[in-house]
């Protein structure tokens, strides 16, 4: 029910009631400063009458613009992360079936398998069977991958060979979707497999990396069958934190021969 405003100036008043809303962070309270700390959400923003400010909505438009970016950009391998860390870790770039990253949003299907020239590739360069096997995937955020990939994939091969896992040649996949992970467990046979990918992004942060694993993954494996480290960005995991729970995770599968949703990460102490 619509309320009357019988009085003059009771309008005015009711404005008020909102008004905390266009106060300056200085003026907010501790509590409300705390919770703006915990989360990148764009809380108490204030407005101009009945829109956003100026400033709050160029930086919609400027988050927007960079979710977009993430999206469609291809990946360059040496320009992104460098020919020395390209040469470093011995990357192997593969390709989906996708041809073309508008081809990979319209048809996620062709994401999912390789081309038959990255197959034969594999077949002929990687060894089988490993431990661990380690890729990186495009999806869809390649920013994700150019910000995330330098500073946690050294800690996970330290990890690695640290417990004396056997490691596979490290891949690159361009238009990657989870569902590759199926095929490159059938053609490498490793005991788990790790594809870190770039996710989904939104207006919060388009540098989000996600880790999605499996043990002995196969042609007819499910998410069920999988299990998601997600949210891997300054503002959420961070890359230490995520390579230890990548590791402990994956010598939890190891450890039961199983992964997916019968398979919890234990807490560590």
């Amino acid at each position: 029910m619509a309320r009357r405003f019988d009085r003059p100036g009771e309008e005015e008043n009711e404005d008020q009631l909102a008004r905390p809303r266009d106060q300056p962070e200085h003026d907010l309270s501790e509590i409300l400063k705390k919770v703006r700390a915990q989360t990148p959400a764009r809380l108490l923003a204030g407005r101009t009458g009945a829109a956003y400010r100026t400033s709050t909505h160029l930086d919609l438009r400027q988050a927007h613009a960079a979710a977009r970016d993430a999206v469609r950009t291809e990946l360059d391998l040496l320009s992104d992360l460098g020919e020395d860390f390209v040469r470093r870790w011995n990357l192997l770039e593969v390709c989906s079936q996708a041809a073309s990253k508008e081809q990979y949003l319209l048809r996620p299907d062709l994401g999912r398998h390789l081309i038959d020239g990255s197959r034969e590739e594999l077949t002929r360069c990687c060894t089988i069977e490993q431990d661990l096997q380690l890729l990186i995937g495009d999806g869809l955020s390649v920013t994700a991958v150019v910000v995330q990939i330098p500073r946690l994939l050294p800690l996970l091969s330290e990890g690695a060979h640290a417990r004396h896992w056997s490691v596979g040649s490290i891949l690159v996949i361009r238009h990657c979707r989870v569902g590759i992970l199926n095929q490159i467990g059938e053609l490498l046979k490793p005991r788990v497999a790790v594809l870190l990918i770039g996710e989904r992004p939104g207006l919060a942060t388009c540098e989000s990396l996600s880790a999605y694993m499996a043990y002995r993954p196969k042609a007819l494996d499910t998410d069920a069958n999988r299990n998601l480290i997600s949210n891997i960005h300054a503002r959420g995991v961070s890359t230490e934190s995520a390579a230890q729970r990548i590791l402990d995770l994956a010598a939890l599968m190891m450890k039961t021969q199983q992964s997916g949703y019968r398979l919890r990460e234990e807490k560590s102490s």
